[in-house]
């Protein structure tokens, strides 16, 4: 086989490798912040006896799931049971395929643009893979048979339904400014105006607080209700099966950390200041017209990873500042509050972009 042939699998299976690979890696690295992060917001040491700073905790963890029982309820619907699970982490995971995490590379003068799967309608492809995150709940809460696991699984699909209407409306509103569903269009288009949340700072809003309810986390994680129904959907998991779902967990957020930055956030657009670094960094080297673009390329990858990195701090954030919603609470936000205003900001946007471009 000629190069021509092996490159395209050899590229693919590249960006698959680091996208999987960033997503899963990052996990145990938010689980150990999750704790350390919390513990400091709240006074408190938190994990400090595994390694140092408690760094090894997240080893200790995988290690601790492995050697736990594997067991699955009498009652349970088997099939449904074991595949709630491993939904759960696949479907953010084909999601962050359409992410773009730079604009291209230049590889022995091929292209390798920064992107698993190019397609033209990608936003409609991540909002596909990212609507299928409540079966995995119904799935897990109905096959355990358990009473609080079906209650579970009731608030969380109550929940996702609820807001991925304002999401949908915030969403809408920004694909009429941009005039495009292909993410490349929208960092593109970015890059040469405002990012998004600058032109429309209610949609960004909405679709901020909306993708908390989407990954079920606080004060958005009545799913879950510790103090009410001891666990929820996931109560009658454990050992690997759990992992996966404690996983899926934050997948989820660095999916939806992603998609926020590409849709309002510039994207794998460069940070203010880089571009002074990029300059000077392709002089000292006197790269040439693909040195310099795999340059510009490198430093995009950094902007959206610390683009990304800041919104899973603030999901850590928010979950130890805020209290829980009650669900009558979590229904009238969603329903009361961001539904109608969604709508008004929709048809505001709509107005706006007809008079400036006519």
């Amino acid at each position: 086989m000629d190069m021509d042939t092996i490159f395209p699998f050899a590229q693919l299976a590249a960006k698959i490798a680091f996208v999987v690979g960033l997503s899963l890696g990052v996990v145990p690295i938010m689980v150990w912040f999750e704790r350390r992060g919390s513990a400091w917001m709240q006074g408190r040491v938190g994990p400090h006896r595994t390694g140092f700073f408690g760094l090894l905790q997240p080893l200790a963890d995988v290690i601790k799931f492995f050697h736990k029982e594997d067991f699955t309820p009498r009652n349970a619907n088997k099939f449904y049971y074991h595949l709630g699970p491993m939904m759960a982490l696949i479907a953010p995971l084909c999601a962050m395929a359409v992410i773009p995490f730079g604009s291209k590379i230049i590889i022995d003068n091929r292209e390798v643009v920064l992107q698993i799967a190019e397609m033209d309608a990608g936003v409609l492809f991540i909002l596909a893979f990212a609507g299928l995150e409540v079966y995995p709940i119904i799935l897990g809460g109905w096959a355990s048979r358990n009473k609080y696991s079906v209650l579970g699984a009731l608030r969380g699909s109550a929940q996702i339904v609820s807001y991925e209407i304002s999401m949908g409306l915030s969403l809408l509103s920004m694909l009429i400014i941009y005039g495009s569903v292909n993410p490349h269009d929208m960092v593109t288009w970015q890059s040469v105006h405002w990012w998004g949340a600058l032109m429309n700072p209610f949609g960004a809003l909405v679709f901020f607080i909306s993708i908390f309810a989407e990954t079920n986390r606080a004060p958005f994680d009545i799913a879950e209700g510790d103090s009410e129904i001891a666990g929820g959907y996931h109560l009658e998991y454990g050992a690997m099966k759990f992992a996966l779902f404690f996983m899926a967990e934050y997948v989820a957020m660095i999916m939806a950390s992603a998609l926020i930055s590409t849709l309002y956030f510039g994207g794998y657009g460069i940070l203010p200041g880089m571009q002074i670094i990029i300059d000077a960094v392709i002089a000292q080297f006197g790269f040439g017209a693909a040195g310099a673009q795999n340059t510009l390329a490198l430093f995009q990858v950094l902007s959206l990873l610390s683009k990304i990195a800041f919104f899973m701090f603030v999901f850590v954030w928010i979950r130890w500042t805020l209290p829980r919603f009650r669900f009558d609470q979590l229904m009238d936000l969603g329903w009361k509050i961001l539904f109608p205003l969604s709508l008004i900001n929709l048809v505001a946007v709509t107005l706006g972009v007809y008079f400036y471009n006519s």
